[in-house]
């Protein structure tokens, strides 16, 4: 009980943080473009809905904390007239702090070109802000280098119908081309598998004449993900990261130790070494590891740790100790840290539309998304995994948060732009009230999303 309550500490604290700073990011972006522009901002608040007695006056911004504990807002002069009603109150309603400000300053008295600047610069700020963090991580902790191609094992227990011929892999097969384009690495090797356009992937095997052939459409996202999830690269059994308090420090393994026997049985890779330590949850499996030439002796109790069948759905409990396997990595000076940060957030972005894509076409279940407890449990897990790892969410949430908000839904940053683009084509905006029907439509959206992600939430604390 103590180490659950202790979790949902971290998972809280972890989850504040995440999405405090993510918040402040992109409503930086809107203030500080339409500060430069000359729009006046009446208030910066933390949270939707009505001002709490949190906040303070700084000439004529308000900077406070407001009831509702999703998202943020930046009101702008002249921006909230046609957000009355459901959807105005959603940032707090009309704004008496803007009487009296000057008609030039409004947002609608800008020219187009500076409110797409400034509808625009919160999503900047938020993929600038990701760029930067995953760049300071490649300076700093570098990068693994990925140059594997090996199968180390394949899960055949939730293979999709079409898949049967995965079956025939071996430890050890090694990929060399996925539907013809040659493969470098294992992230090469995933990609293709989600990405290939066919439904029919040749796999080619260097040493073997004919390819290994699948069927799974393009279309059928959840099953090429699973395609993906059940093949495991060939990983020697070295340990990298060992997690402060768990097993594996306790039992006295040290980073690049090299696992040669584990419960009397010959370890020959990483996967290998995971199935004893999964098969013996509170025993007490001896290892046999190499050490500066020597080989030494331990003992290892792996912490029963439930966890849910990907084939059943059903809780089970194995072992784990806290370990990682070890992973060369690739350290960068500035200009190629910064190179790797942009390469990082494309990719992240691309992981994020490929999702965004199955949720729009009915491939991954509603149910998936989740809210702010699901955000506040994932942020705890990476933060008890180490400041790199939770760095690293950070800014991967900080790319999701910036594609939701480009949704065309009004209310959202997409939707604004929308209506811009409509105005630049028309060469006149919208009626207001075409802007006001849309505005709240767009809330009904939006409130309708946000309680299936906080029900989804729910359901998942009850499994």
């Amino acid at each position: 009980m103590f180490l659950n309550a202790n979790f949902t500490l971290v998972a809280i604290v972890a989850g504040i943080v995440v999405i405090g700073v993510l918040i402040f990011v992109h409503e930086l972006g809107h203030f500080l473009a339409a500060k430069s522009v000359g729009i006046a901002v009446l208030r910066f608040s933390f949270g939707l809905g009505p001002r709490t007695p949190i906040g303070i006056q700084i000439g004529e911004t308000d900077y406070c904390l407001s009831w509702i504990p999703f998202g943020g807002f930046v009101k702008m002069a002249g921006i909230e007239e046609f957000e009355e009603g459901a959807a105005g109150a959603l940032e707090g309603g009309l704004a008496a702090e803007g009487r009296g400000i000057p008609p030039e300053r409004t947002f609608d008295a800008k020219p187009l070109w500076a409110r797409i600047v400034v509808i625009g610069a919160g999503v900047t700020m938020n993929a600038l802000f990701a760029v930067l963090v995953y760049a300071a991580l490649a300076g700093t902790y570098g990068t693994p280098v990925d140059t594997v191609t090996t199968v180390g094992a394949v899960d055949t227990t939730a293979l999709p119908a079409g898949a049967a011929a995965l079956k025939t892999l071996r430890p050890g097969d090694r990929i060399v081309r996925v539907d013809g384009d040659t493969v470098t690495s294992w992230h090469d090797v995933q990609r293709a598998l989600l990405l290939a356009s066919g439904a029919r992937i040749r796999i080619e095997l260097a040493g073997r004449a004919e390819p290994v052939v699948i069927d799974v459409p393009h279309e059928e996202s959840p099953a090429r993900a699973k395609v993906a999830d059940a093949l495991t690269p060939l990983q020697p059994a070295v340990i990298g990261e060992i997690l402060p308090g768990r097993p594996a420090e306790a039992a006295g393994l040290q980073s690049r130790d090299s696992v040669v026997a584990a419960g009397g049985e010959p370890i020959l890779s990483w996967d290998s070494l995971v199935r004893v330590i999964q098969a013996s949850p509170g025993r007490t499996p001896s290892l046999v590891v190499e050490r500066a030439g020597r080989r030494v002796a331990l003992t290892v109790v792996p912490s029963p740790t439930p966890v849910r069948d990907p084939a059943t759905g059903a809780e089970r409990t194995v072992g784990k100790i806290g370990a990682g396997p070890f992973v060369p990595v690739r350290r960068f000076g500035i200009v190629g840290a910064v190179g790797q940060g942009v390469r990082q957030t494309v990719q992240t972005a691309g992981l994020i539309l490929y999702t965004l894509k199955g949720l729009v076409t009915g491939q991954i279940s509603a149910r998936d998304i989740g809210g702010p407890i699901l955000v506040g449990q994932m942020a705890g897990e990476m933060a008890q995994l180490g400041l790199a790892n939770f760095l690293a969410f950070i800014a991967l949430f900080s790319v999701d948060l910036a594609i939701l908000n480009l949704l065309p839904i009004p209310v959202l940053d997409g939707g604004h732009l929308v209506f811009l683009l409509i105005e630049g084509v028309r060469r006149r905006p919208l009626s207001l009230a075409q802007r006001q029907r849309w505005t709240q439509i767009g809330f009904f959206v939006l409130v309708g999303i946000m309680a299936l992600a906080l029900a989804n939430d729910v359901l998942r604390l009850f499994h």
